[in-house]
Parts: C-alpha cells; sequence; structure tokens
C-alpha cells in the first residue's frame, strides 16, 4: 500500500525523466566513443567484393560521377565544314529589285481628254502603241520611235471615245462618240467595216476575244459583236443602269468582267449564253461605292480579278470569280483609274488621281507599297503594257504620255526589247503628234 508522498514522488521522476545513473557503464561508453573507431572493419569476402562490383556496372552504379566537378565535357565533332553547311542549308535573300523613279521618255499629247470613262490608250502585240486624242488616233512605234496619224473622223460624228487592238496586232477597233465602232486594218489603213444599230449613245470600252469584239457604252449595254459575219451582233448583256467604263476579257475567253458607273462589276460567262440575247451574269460584284473603270485579270492564277473603284471609292478588291467573293479590299487614298499585273513578277501597278497623280507598285499578295512613281501633274486616266511585260505607258489630265520601266527586263526579254529601249534612249522628249 502507496502512500500518498510515494505517488508524487513517483509521477516527478516520470515527468523528469531522470534516468537511474546506477544502471550506466561510463567507462564502456567512453571507450565506444574514442578507441572502439579504431577498431579494423571485419575484411568481406573476394566473392562478394567481385559481386558488388559487377552490380554497379550492369547499373551504372558509379556513385562518384553524381554531381561531381569535372572538367568540360569535349568539344562536340563538326561533321562538317562550317562553310559547307551554310550554302547547302541557308535560303539566299534576294537583292531588291531596282525601280526608276523617273519615266524613260515622254511625249506632249494635246488634246487627250481628262475623262475618266473613256479608254484612249492601247499596246498591241506587234510592239505599236494606239491613242486617241480628239478626233485621231495615233500610232506610235516602239521599236523605231516613229509616230504616224492614223485615223482621224470628222468633227461631226464627235470624239474618238475608246481603242483597242485586236490579238493579231494588226487591226484595231476605234469606239466613236456616235455609238458607232469602225474597225481598221493597221498595215494597209483601210477601214473595213462600220458597226453600228448596237447602241444608242457613245462606246467608251472595247475588248476583243479572238474574232469577238466586245463593245461597251454609255446606254448600260455590252453587245458581242463576231466581226466575221454580216449581222455582227450575237450576244447582249443587260446589268448596268450606267454606262459601261470597262470592259476585260480572261485568258481562257470564257469570262468577261464589266464594271459601269452604276458602282458595279459583272462577271460573264459566254458558254452560259444560249441565245443572241443574254441577260443574266454569273457574279454581281456589289462592294464598290462608286463607279468601277480599272479590271484587271491576274496572269498567274486565273480565277483572281482585280477591280477599282473611282473617287468616292478609292479602294482595290481582289476577288475569286469561282465563287464570287471579295477576297481582300486595300484603300489607296484616291480614286483608282487603271490597274496593270506584272507578267514576271507578283505584283499590281495602279494608277491613280489627285493629291500625288502617281502609279504606285504593289507587292502581291502582302499588298506592301514598293514604290510610288510621281511625275504626272493631273490624274493619270490610262495604263497600257508593252507585250514582253516590261514597260508600261501611262496617259493622264495633263496632256502626257510617259513610259515607265517599272516591271523590270527579264532575261528572256532583253534581246527582243533592245531594239525598242535604243529607240527610247535616242529621242528625251517630243511631241506625239
Amino acid at each position: 500500500m502507496y502512500f500518498l508522498s510515494d505517488i508524487v514522488f513517483m509521477c516527478n521522476q516520470l515527468d523528469r525523466f531522470i534516468p537511474n545513473r546506477s544502471a550506466m557503464d561510463f567507462d564502456y561508453a567512453h571507450y565506444m566513443l574514442t578507441d572502439g573507431k579504431k577498431a579494423k572493419a571485419v575484411p568481406s569476402s573476394p566473392a562478394k567484393e567481385a559481386y558488388q562490383k559487377q552490380l554497379r556496372q550492369v547499373f551504372n552504379m558509379n556513385r562518384t560521377r553524381i554531381l561531381a566537378f569535372k572538367n568540360p565535357p569535349p568539344a562536340p565533332v563538326q561533321l562538317m565544314p562550317q562553310h559547307y553547311a551554310y550554302v547547302h542549308h541557308s535560303k539566299p535573300v534576294k537583292p531588291p529589285r531596282h525601280i526608276p523613279q523617273t519615266s524613260e521618255r515622254t511625249l506632249d499629247a494635246p488634246d487627250l481628254s481628262d475623262d475618266y470613262y473613256l479608254n484612249l490608250l492601247d499596246w498591241g502585240t506587234t510592239n505599236v502603241l494606239a491613242l486617241a486624242l480628239a478626233t485621231t488616233v495615233y500610232l506610235w512605234d516602239a521599236s523605231t520611235g516613229s509616230t504616224s496619224e492614223f485615223v482621224t473622223v470628222s468633227e461631226d460624228i464627235g470624239s474618238v471615245t475608246s481603242v483597242n487592238w485586236a490579238p493579231d496586232g494588226r487591226h484595231i477597233a476605234v469606239g466613236l462618240n456616235n455609238s458607232e465602232v469602225q474597225l481598221w486594218d493597221s498595215t494597209s489603213f483601210l477601214q473595213l467595216r462600220t458597226l453600228k444599230g448596237g447602241h444608242t449613245v457613245r462606246v467608251g470600252s472595247l475588248a476583243w476575244n479572238n474574232h469577238i469584239l466586245t463593245t461597251g457604252s454609255m446606254d448600260g449595254k455590252i453587245i458581242n459583236n463576231d466581226v466575221r459575219i454580216r449581222n455582227p451582233i450575237v450576244e447582249t448583256y443587260r446589268g448596268h443602269q450606267q454606262e459601261v467604263c470597262g470592259l476585260k476579257w480572261s485568258a481562257s475567253g470564257t469570262q468577261l468582267a464589266s464594271g459601269g458607273n452604276d458602282s458595279l462589276a459583272h462577271i460573264w460567262d459566254r458558254s452560259l449564253a444560249s441565245s443572241n440575247t443574254a441577260t443574266q451574269w454569273l457574279h454581281r460584284l456589289v462592294d464598290h461605292t462608286a463607279a468601277v473603270k480599272a479590271l484587271a485579270w491576274c496572269p498567274f492564277q486565273g480565277n483572281l480579278l482585280a477591280t477599282g473603284g473611282g473617287g468616292s471609292d478609292q479602294c482595290v478588291k481582289f476577288w475569286n470569280i469561282h465563287t464570287g467573293v471579295c477576297l481582300n479590299s486595300v484603300d489607296t487614298g484616291s480614286q483608282v483609274c487603271s490597274l496593270l499585273w506584272s507578267k514576271n513578277e507578283r505584283e499590281l501597278l495602279s494608277s491613280h488621281d489627285f493629291t500625288q497623280n502617281q502609279l504606285t507598285l504593289w507587292k502581291y499578295p502582302s499588298m506592301v507599297k514598293m514604290a510610288d512613281l510621281c511625275r504626272h501633274t493631273s490624274r493619270v486616266l490610262h495604263m497600257a503594257q508593252s507585250p514582253d511585260g516590261c514597260t508600261v505607258a501611262s496617259a493622264a489630265g495633263d496632256e502626257t504620255l510617259r513610259f515607265w520601266n517599272v516591271f523590270g527586263t527579264p532575261e528572256l526579254a532583253k534581246k527582243a526589247t533592245a531594239a525598242a529601249r535604243e529607240a527610247f534612249a535616242n529621242v528625251n522628249h517630243t511631241h506625239i503628234r
């Protein structure tokens, strides 16, 4: 039987964890802390050591290399010379093409009508340029630099409103203010026939498609004329409510693009016409807000058409003709008078009115501006491209005709254009009549 004092004493002993020093062997503990470490380890058997060595090799258990500070690893072995690797694995950078900022040649063009809706300039496949000034059509031979007065109509008929070369480079169509169209032979200077009765007012736009001559008029009608037959009218397209000021056939000859003063552009497919009257277009393009005169089919993508809008629109738009969808629209900042694609590069040239009256070269499809050619002092109404695709002629309201080497000189075209460029260099400034 424990007394209360004994219980309190035992609780104090447990709480303080006081060891029983009488049970400790201090001499043995001191030996183990000092002399005990000096005792030799019991040697392991040779078989065990061999087994452990083989085990480390199999499992790569070389612990001495883990996170150890050693010498840097050797440099990698170069398998091919550095210059060889650069030449074959780096894409060469194409140097920027030089674009002359001045025209190669300037011709005076007095009495050139400052009318946005007319088409008075065209460059034929035989390298002869046609330009209409008032009532006269002049021919300028780019190979020789010579100028000749070709056609002069009477003042009763009125002024010439459009000119367009046939694909053979020999025959030329001349649209007139009195609604007629004359066909001429440029080699014999003979008038072949007159197309009349199809339109009622001036014919401001023309486009050849082999033996088919398409005419567009202020009456809003578009007429396909087969010039081989007595009654030439074979199709009539009705879709514009105002003057037709732009016409362009595709390279395939199956689709026609038309633009009008009603802010509309149409795509017509000749294969869909079943009679001499066709009223249904393939696509109606309604995104422009001003007259559409500038039209250009892309030479490297057959289903791509570029269109340009007038003064209150100022945009160049790109269309997928298969679907009729507008792919892109670029605000140029001024009236778009004409458009030309380069035949050698993915580039587009546009001409404009004030304030710069410039020709602008664009890179397609990024539409990054490459150059502005600013030498005209009035709006650049017309552009025409040489047969080799290198030179562009521009006619403006300032009554001048300028020639620009804007699209460069491809290697294949150098020999063909050598004579023409020599002629350009002979005279610096002259009159076209």
